[in-house]
């Protein structure tokens, strides 16, 4: 677009362009503007959508479509002049209009712009690392989850006990009368799992198939029912089934069933590595962690108020989007916190500007680093996207920001350089004692040859490569990226309401 600019150094942080658009422009705009909204003006004589532009500037002034045609050419004339100046801003520009007739218009945008940051030290940063250990309590509790799974339920002809599951109808009621939410057919309730008010799931233990039995209860004084909290009610309950479980027997045929090895040793082994994996990820995260909060006190800056508010709007835009995804409006979440927006940007304020704080810190390590990030490196990385997500690549690139990941990209390897060159403390716990023992580790001595050697995985089902002294190996486990620690600040909104099933009573806990 062939516009004019003249800039303008303002006040800290701001530069103000004043951006002429000449009469061809602004001819081109009007004739668009006039195309899309010729379909919604009447004139006598046309059918609606085909009255010539100069008809309808006729009837209604020459200035009609004006204010239309600014709209749609002072986005992108702002972005050219910007670019054309080789300004870095950091919030949407403000905009003036300074004149407007048939030979153009004149505008000023003031522009924030980003704040130049030095960074004091980014080597050599210093934060607990904690060395995972795994106990054989921890494996049991990963190999229950696979037990639970394999559990089946069968019909049993005996009076119902703790640990079983009930089939039953049920209906409660107040001073004689039914309420609402309190009543179930065929409803299936697991004894012992406290879905239910207290002494509901007591009350029926001992019933078979067949019995019906009216249970005395009171509701909790805390109860969410105002009409129901601490006042007694009465439960009848028909025992239409019992159910007992089958656990299976922990052998080596279970393992066999439910995972990709030979006998219940190796897939133990395996359990206990993966444990130990998911353990170094969380710990890894939290020392980066540590250390970005150290960087970000490397750096003094005073923040653009528009950048601080821009990072505020995408923290409400995520904050509502999530909401959504639980069927609730933002709307709806603020009245029931009993908040107005006003409180909620007040509330967001901090975390928005811990975010720039951290994202300008990595920036600056970015530059002092020299790190470059190719278009070659985003492809690969939307590549594994889409296979992690086991999606198509052209539906992961839809509407993707390239630009806005290479910048991602970017930050995560400055985060990393940072964490090379860091200085971790291990931290061990004795699974016995729960003696904790810290460990410096010079530069000369890198973490990687402190820590703990991870135990050899063990031999798969899968087809394995053997060694020459037989020894299978193990295929390497896949990389994953580590979530992104500028979004750290942000708290995910805490879901406020649950739609119950259907079949749930009103006196379920």
């Amino acid at each position: 677009m062939n516009v004019k600019s003249v800039v303008e150094n303002k006040e800290k942080f701001q530069v103000e362009l004043t951006i002429e658009v000449g009469q061809e422009e602004f001819e081109a705009g009007l004739d668009q503007a006039y195309r899309k909204s010729r379909g919604n003006i009447s004139v006598p004589g046309f059918r609606k959508g085909k009255a010539p532009r100069k008809v309808i500037e006729g009837m209604y002034g020459a200035g009609v479509f004006y204010e239309d045609a600014v709209e749609e050419i002072y986005p992108q004339a702002c972005q050219d002049a910007i670019v054309e100046k080789g300004l870095d801003f950091v919030a949407p520009p403000q905009v003036e209009i300074l004149s407007l007739g048939k030979e153009g218009f004149t505008f000023k945008a003031t522009v924030t712009v980003r704040p130049v940051v030095t960074l004091k030290q980014y080597k050599g940063l210093e934060a607990d690392k904690v060395l995972p250990t795994v106990t054989e309590t921890s494996v049991e509790n990963e190999l229950k989850q696979f037990v639970d799974r394999a559990t089946q339920l069968e019909p049993v002809d005996r009076a119902a006990e703790m640990g079983d599951s009930m089939v039953m109808d049920y209906e409660g009621r107040k001073d004689g009368v039914p309420f609402d939410g309190g009543a179930a057919k065929g409803y299936e309730l697991a004894l012992g799992s406290h879905t239910f008010i207290p002494g509901f799931e007591e009350g029926v233990v001992g019933m078979k198939a067949g019995d019906e039995k009216t249970i005395d209860l009171t509701f909790p004084e805390n109860y969410h029912a105002e009409d129901l909290a601490g006042k007694p009610v009465q439960f009848t309950v028909k025992c239409i089934e019992v159910k007992e479980k089958k656990v299976p027997t922990i052998d080596d045929e279970f393992a066999k069933d439910v995972s990709e090895f030979d006998t219940l040793a190796e897939f133990k082994d395996d359990l206990k590595q993966k444990i130990i994996d998911r353990n170094m990820a969380q710990s890894e995260a939290k020392f980066r962690q540590a250390l970005l909060g150290q960087l970000c006190d490397q750096i003094d800056i005073e923040l653009p108020e528009a950048m601080v508010n821009a990072q505020i709007d995408s923290l409400m835009n995520n904050y509502a989007a999530r909401l959504e995804q639980q069927g609730i409006s933002l709307e709806m979440y603020l009245q029931y916190m009993q908040m107005d927006m006003d409180k909620l940007r007040s509330d967001l304020k901090k975390p928005a500007e811990m975010q720039i704080k951290q994202q300008l810190a990595l920036d600056a390590v970015v530059a002092a680093e020299g790190i470059t990030v190719s278009d070659e490196d985003v492809d690969e990385e939307i590549k594994k996207a889409a296979a992690n997500l086991n999606v198509p690549y052209e539906r992961v690139i839809e509407g993707l920001d390239k630009n806005g990941l290479k910048v991602d990209l970017a930050r995560d390897r400055a985060m990393a350089a940072v964490a090379a060159e860091a200085k971790p403390h291990l931290i061990t716990a004795d699974e016995e004692s729960g003696e904790i023992k810290v460990t410096e580790v010079t530069k000369d001595e890198p973490a990687e040859e402190k820590a703990e050697e991870k135990p050899k995985k063990t031999t798969r089902k899968k087809k394995t490569e053997e060694t020459d002294d037989g020894e299978e190996k193990k295929p390497a486990a896949k990389k994953t990226r580590a979530k992104k620690t500028t979004e750290e600040g942000e708290e995910a909104p805490k879901k406020t309401t649950r739609k119950k099933k259907a079949e749930e009573p009103k006196g379920e806990e």
